[in-house]
């Protein structure tokens, strides 16, 4: 019964998880939001008590129950590892704790968090290497099945599907995606939850809670007759049949070794007087540093695009793609502060960048800040009534904004290259970075002041200015537009 309920939910929290990062409509994230919430790293970033309250209490009553049922890459760990069981069943032998490895690892996630190295967070954040994979590698496949899709439905005149562009968001990012799948199925296809029980950071900080749980996979020696079923079945590798000892540290309550226990040796329960104490080695006593991780971590700590992206030339200029201006200062979303909030508290699970409707997020590619969202405007520009990034946030990187605040959020400020302009070189009367300006920084006004019939060019009020990319996205000039957005290190309201 152990196994089934946990399949069942597990399959919920796996399929919700996964349609979240799929979906480009971004209906979805009104139902299934919530679940991106619950994850563990996320929520001790987002300072979100309840949550982190709810799985404390969670772990130290059932075990590293969140590891096979809440966090999406180990149920994704557990399908790979399904399969290598099909291959050879009674693949799985029992391995020591690699203690050290286990808290390098962690020391390194809460090294990375206080330093703000956010690169190495992204690497080593479940989450975040799910929501990579889900993001780069399936999303794109989920959006070419959806085209063919809306093709064969406008053959018939129909229009219950819609195409939406399918473009390579970053390739460092995509490689290091398709590497963490390679990795993560040959480890779970050999040797089951190897990654959560060795590389994992937070499956090694909830099982500091985990060996205290109240109840736990236990053994009736008087029962036993030493198969070593159990420890073959076992994908965390933390049963040992000889001494009758489970690693609860390890154990993640997955139920395959009740399932595969013929002679009742084996319960999830409670502890009761008739249970002997287990014959384990003695422990070194865990240093009160370690034991203290979630209270640091907590204190320190599109989907596709909904349109086609256009092509705007005005008849001025050859259509050629856009490329993408250097900025002195990298552009984050409206709501998440600034760039320094931006690099402590997100933890790249790609969420924002997936939800993005107007191809304006993707997993940034500075070294120190690697799959952190950033925006630029060549596919399109951020949208004053559209607030999705900062609705499905799950770590307190983008705080939640409504349309009304986030027109009076100033992220950047555009900059205007005159020797580029069309108008201000006297090529051409354009002026398409005024007239769509949502917020009506930008005026044409004459290249010479004393001469109102000198050619216009454009000028910008800073003070004005949300930074939203309008102007950029839609001037006509390729391959860099004759106007930039610079982005602010810290937001400020208007």
């Amino acid at each position: 019964m152990l196994k089934k309920v946990r399949i069942t939910l597990a399959t919920v929290f796996f399929l919700g998880l996964t349609l979240l990062f799929l979906d480009f409509t971004g209906t979805l994230h009104v139902w299934l939001g919530w679940m991106a919430k619950t994850q563990a790293l996320e929520a001790a970033l987002a300072l979100n008590v309840v949550v982190i309250a709810v799985l404390a209490v969670l772990t130290l009553i059932m075990g590293r129950i969140y590891c096979s049922v809440i966090c999406p890459l180990g149920v994704m760990q557990d399908l790979f590892g399904w399969l290598g069981k099909k291959a050879k069943k009674n693949r799985y032998t029992y391995s020591k704790e690699m203690r050290w490895l286990r808290y390098t690892m962690l020391g390194l996630l809460v090294g990375a968090l206080l330093a703000g190295v956010g690169s190495v967070v992204q690497l080593l954040a479940p989450y975040s290497a799910f929501g990579r994979i889900m993001t780069m590698i399936f999303q794109p496949l989920y959006q070419l099945c959806n085209n063919a899709l809306a093709s064969v439905a406008e053959s018939m005149d129909s229009y219950a599907f819609y195409s939406v562009d399918v473009w390579l968001k970053s390739a460092p990012v995509l490689i290091v995606a398709v590497l963490t799948l390679v990795l993560l199925a040959v480890l779970a296809w050999r040797n089951g939850r190897t990654y959560c029980n060795t590389i994992c950071p937070v499956g090694t900080a909830l099982s500091f809670l985990a060996r205290f749980s109240f109840l736990k996979i236990r053994f009736d020696a008087d029962k036993c007759r030493s198969c070593s079923l159990c420890t073959k079945n076992c994908k965390a590798s933390c049963i040992d049949f000889r001494s009758h000892t489970v690693d609860y540290s390890r154990c993640v309550v997955c139920g395959d070794c009740l399932e595969a226990c013929h002679f009742g040796a084996l319960a999830y329960a409670a502890p009761t007087a008739k249970q002997k104490a287990p014959a384990a080695p003695a422990e070194k006593p865990a240093d009160p540093a370690k034991r203290a991780f979630l209270v640091t971590a907590a204190l320190a700590t599109t989907a596709a695009l909904a349109q086609e992206a256009k092509h705007v030339d005005g008849g001025l200029a050859d259509i050629v793609e856009k490329k993408a201006p250097e900025r002195m200062t990298p552009l984050t979303p409206p709501g998440s502060l600034s760039a320094k909030n931006m690099a402590t508290r997100c933890t790249g699970c790609q969420l924002c960048v997936s939800e993005c409707p107007n191809g304006v997020l993707r997993p940034g590619t500075d070294l120190l800040s690697l799959m952190q969202p950033t925006m630029s405007y060549e596919r399109g520009y951020c949208r004053p009534e559209c607030t999705r990034c900062s609705a499905v946030c799950p770590a307190g990187a983008i705080r939640p904004v409504d349309a009304e605040e986030k027109s009076s959020i100033q992220i950047g400020h555009a900059v205007v290259s005159a020797a580029h302009c069309l108008s201000a070189t006297g090529e051409a009367e354009c002026g398409n970075c005024a007239r769509h300006c949502p917020a009506g920084a930008i005026t044409m006004v004459p290249s010479d002041p004393d001469d109102d019939l000198s050619p216009a060019v454009p000028a910008v009020n800073e003070a004005a200015c949300i930074g939203c990319g309008a102007c950029e996205y839609l001037c006509p000039v390729r391959p860099l537009s004759a106007i930039r957005v610079e982005g602010h290190e810290t937001h400020k309201h208007i």
